[in-house]
Order: structure tokens, then C-alpha cells, then sequence
């Protein structure tokens, strides 16, 4: 028999996969097309009779990813009407279950929540949750800042993070009807999607929607200014020839999306040859002073998800993953060049990062402080801020196991813990960036540390399994998942010293 399950808006039919209750392409917000492009989600429109949901919805506007060949994924099948979510769970009854919500990556402008490697059926099945997916709005449709344009789109800059918001309140108003406990909610994601994790840790919109965070290589730090977003929409309305956003509201998304293409690679090259400071994102959360009016950071440091644990961290070598189309480094004296544009300290940074790796090519020496400036000091960062708050329960790991595909170029690299976490080896595509024999004993490890975090707020479990709290006055434990995993204080401390003034 189907399963039914009745939402707010009317019923909803699912079906078994994989050993669970999978209801798909449930929209949580009513379509923000024609008119309504560029303008916050609205409450999505009711229905009657029992709504077919049994198959994922379409996805955001978007381009073909660089990456999209590298894990095997298929062209992007995209509609603007695309705030849908997906929910997977043991049973349809009043069981009251922890939720975990899963926020994609792809840079904020790819991805969807419905890729094989987030299928949650395994956290469902071993930790008894129920486990959440969604999309967002992605490019400028959901991160263009137009304020400056016209009053009416002060929220513009951050729609995207606000269809995060909307789904966190249809979980809030519907998850119990799929059996999910709404006062126990986690929110995770990886890349843009632990970005957005940790910025809704600072946004007072998101306040009291979730219970626990797991940004994985992604944190709070990288958010634009207002100035710099204003740049990037001058930027789209001359590659669109656009004057004013009447223009925009009545341009098809086909040509945004080309113009979107052009302006990313635009602010890419600019920032590659200018400050290091931020990712080259030309997309993303922005200070906007009316969903953002603080930097996350400073609101998180300040007590914004006091009550939040949290569990936060990087892959080792996040870096080369994006380093197999960078330009080549030569030598030590560019990568002194490069750095110098963003610290006071060059020559002493690269000897530093010199004496841990004194055989690796200057391009893996690069790599290494992209690692740290873009991902990991800041994942600190965050660390350090919410454990002034939450001194039991924020942890920090790091994944270091190294992929073998590429032959080896890849390592630790960014991307890699997702299918560890979500135990999902064998799902299509993840030998492409695993390689073969990807090791089933760390993704047991990181499964099950989820999953009891989730439900017990640490990680850890008992012993022998111990995992102590991120304390930046006390030993800065962190998880190393490998073979074997092992907890280690401050690894590559002296790395971290050198950032404390730039970060």
C-alpha cells in the first residue's frame, strides 16, 4: 500500500525505496516565477485530493557544473519553479523522530538535494531519523543583489538563503506528519551548503528553526559586502544589456544563466590576480542589512545559536580538488607573490608550510594555504565562536583519509567525506572521486558519529569510541578520520598560529 501523509496543504502520496518512505517533490514555497522573480519565497499554495509525490522535482536554474562530469552526474533538468523538498523516513506516524536537513553544495549555483549521494536512506535505517533534502534558488535568481535598484528587492541579495528559511518552517509545521520531531531539528550540508549552515547560525530569520549544525567545509567567515555584490549586479546588467530590473524580470533565465557564466569567470580571473581574500564566488550570502544586517560570524561569536552544538570540519587537502583546473605554480617566490596580496608575513608563510611538506612541488605547497585560508582556519574560526557558548558539545574533525583516483592528485580532498557520512560507497558516481576500495571502516565511523551526534549531542559515544570537545584554551582536540582514525590536539598548529591575524 502507498503511503499517505497529510502536510498542510493538503495530502501526499510516497512510495519504498531502498528500504524507506520516500516522499519527493514536495514544494514548501509557491514558485517564484514571472512577477515574483527576484522577490522572497511565499507559503506554498494548497491543494486537494492526495498529491502525487513519488518522483524529485525539477531543479534550479543552472548551468552544467565544471565538477558534473567528475562525479558522473547527469545535465541539470531545471525549472524556475523548483522549491521542492524531499523527506525520507522509517514511517508515516507520531514516532517523533530527530531530523536531519540536508543543504546541497555546488558553489551556491548547482546542485539539488535529490543526487544519489544524498540519499539519507541509510541515516534513516541505522539511526532511526528522518532525513530532509532540499533545493534553493542558485545564481543570481536566488543571490543578486538589487536593492540598490529598487527598495521593493531589499531581500534579493539573500533569496536563496531565505527558501533555506521557508524550508526550515514547512519542516517546523509538517516534518511530525512523517513522523520527525520538530523541537529536534539538525541542519547539515557541505560547501556552499555548510556555508549556508553556518550563516544561518548568525541570521535572526533562521532563529529557534533548527537545534544542532554540521557545516562540513564550510563556515561563517566568506560573505560578501553589499559594495562588492552591487559590482557584480552591474556586471550582469551589462552582459544582459538590462537597464533596470523590469528588464530582468522579463529576460528568459536561458540568457541569465549565460550571463551568469560570464560574469562568475569574470570575477575569477579578477580575484586570482588581485586580493585573496574571499572565494571568487560572484554568488552568495550578502550583508545585506535586511536578511544579513551583521557579518554571521560576529553575530555567532556573540551568542545568535548559543544553544546550538556544534560539529564542524574539513578534508585535508580541500584544495586540490579545485587546483586540477587552476593555473600552474612554478615555484616558491610565486606562491610568496600570490600570498603577499592578502598577508604582511609571505616569506614566513611559505616557509612554514615549506618545513612540513620540504618534498611536495610548489603547487601542493599552494594548495596547501588555499586549504587553510578558504576552508579549515575558517571552519576554526567558527569553532572557536560557538564554543565560548557551547563548551561541551562543539567538536571538530578533520578527513584525511586520500582518495587514490586521479592517480592520487586528488587526497583529502573537497567533496570526499560526503558519501563517508552518509554511507553511501556504492551509490553512482562516488567511485569517480573515491577511487576503488574506498574504505566501508571510516564511513561506518563518520556515520555513526552523525548520527550520534544528532541524537545525543556528541559524536563520541562511549568509549572506546571518545571524542572530546573543540576547547581553543585547552588542546583544540580534533577527530582525524583515516586508517585508523585517531583524535589529535591542534594538528598543524603552527599553520593555524600564522592565519590568527588575517582570519
Amino acid at each position: 500500500m502507498e503511503p499517505i501523509a497529510t502536510t498542510q496543504s493538503g495530502q501526499v502520496k510516497g512510495r519504498d525505496k531502498n528500504g524507506v518512505l520516500l516522499f519527493a517533490g514536495m514544494a514548501f514555497a509557491a514558485a517564484p516565477v514571472g512577477e515574483l522573480r527576484f522577490c522572497p519565497p511565499r507559503p506554498p499554495v494548497a491543494w486537494e485530493g492526495v498529491r502525487d509525490a513519488t518522483r524529485f522535482g525539477k531543479v534550479a536554474p543552472q548551468s552544467p557544473q565544471v565538477l558534473g562530469g567528475l562525479i558522473d552526474a547527469p545535465p541539470p533538468d531545471w525549472d524556475e519553479d523548483c522549491l521542492f523538498l524531499n523527506v525520507q523516513t522509517p514511517a508515516v506516524d507520531d514516532g517523533k523522530r530527530p531530523v536531519m536537513v540536508w543543504i546541497h553544495g555546488g558553489g551556491f549555483t548547482g546542485g539539488t538535494g535529490a543526487i544519489p549521494w544524498y540519499d539519507g536512506s541509510n541515516l534513516v535505517n541505522n539511526g532511526d531519523v528522518v532525513v530532509v533534502t532540499i533545493n534553493y534558488r542558485l545564481g543570481a535568481l536566488g543571490w543578486m543583489h538589487l536593492a540598490h535598484l529598487d527598495a521593493g528587492y531589499a531581500s534579493s541579495a539573500n533569496n536563496g538563503l531565505l527558501d533555506q528559511i521557508a524550508a526550515l518552517e514547512w519542516v517546523r509545521d509538517n516534518i511530525a506528519a512523517f513522523g520527525g520531531d520538530p523541537a529536534n531539528v539538525t541542519i547539515f550540508g557541505e560547501s556552499a551548503g555548510g556555508m549556508s549552515v553556518a550563516t544561518l547560525m548568525g541570521t535572526p530569520r533562521a532563529k529557534g528553526l533548527f537545534h544542532r549544525a554540521i557545516p562540513q567545509s564550510g563556515a561563517a567567515h566568506h560573505v560578501a559586502t553589499a559594495a562588492a555584490a552591487e559590482r557584480v549586479t552591474e556586471r550582469m546588467l551589462a552582459a544582459l544589456d538590462a537597464r533596470d530590473i523590469g528588464a530582468l524580470l522579463a529576460m528568459p533565465a536561458e540568457r541569465i544563466l549565460d550571463a551568469q557564466v560570464s560574469v562568475t569567470l569574470e570575477v575569477l580571473a579578477e580575484r586570482a590576480h588581485g586580493s585573496l581574500e574571499g572565494l571568487g564566488l560572484a554568488f552568495g550570502p550578502v550583508l545585506d542589512g535586511e536578511v544579513l544586517p551583521r557579518q554571521p560570524l560576529e553575530a555567532v561569536r556573540d551568542g545568535a545559536s548559543s544553544e546550538v552544538p556544534l560539529l564542524v570540519g574539513t578534508t585535508r587537502d580541500e584544495w586540490n580538488l579545485f587546483a586540477i583546473a587552476s593555473p600552474p605554480v612554478g615555484n616558491d617566490a610565486t606562491i610568496i607573490r600570490r600570498v603577499g596580496r592578502a598577508v604582511d608575513n609571505p616569506e614566513e608563510m611559505v616557509a612554514t608550510y615549506r618545513k612540513r611538506l620540504p618534498e611536495r612541488s610548489p603547487a601542493e605547497v599552494w594548495a596547501a594555504m588555499m586549504t587553510d585560508l578558504v576552508f579549515r582556519v575558517p571552519a576554526i574560526r567558527l569553532a572557536e565562536a560557538q564554543a565560548a557558548h557551547q563548551p561541551d558539545h562543539t567538536f571538530m574533525y578533520r578527513f584525511d583519509w586520500p582518495s587514490n583516483a586521479f592517480d592520487g592528485r586528488l587526497g583529502s580532498c573537497h567533496s570526499l567525506e560526503i558519501p563517508f557520512v552518509f554511507n553511501n560507497l556504492q551509490r553512482p558516481g562516488v567511485g569517480m572521486l573515491t577511487g576503488p576500495d574506498a574504505p566501508q571502516s571510516i564511513a561506518d565511523e563518520m556515520h555513526s558519529a552523525w548520527i550520534e551526534f544528532v541524537r545525543n549531542d556528541d559524536p563520541g559515544g562511549s568509549p572506546p569510541r571518545a571524542w572530546p570537545p573543540y576547547e581553543p584554551a585547552a588542546g583544540r582536540a580534533t577527530m582525524l578520520f583515516d586508517v585508523p582514525s585517531r583524535v589529535e590536539p591542534d594538528p598543524d598548529g603552527h599553520e593555524r598560529e600564522l592565519w590568527e591575524a588575517h582570519l
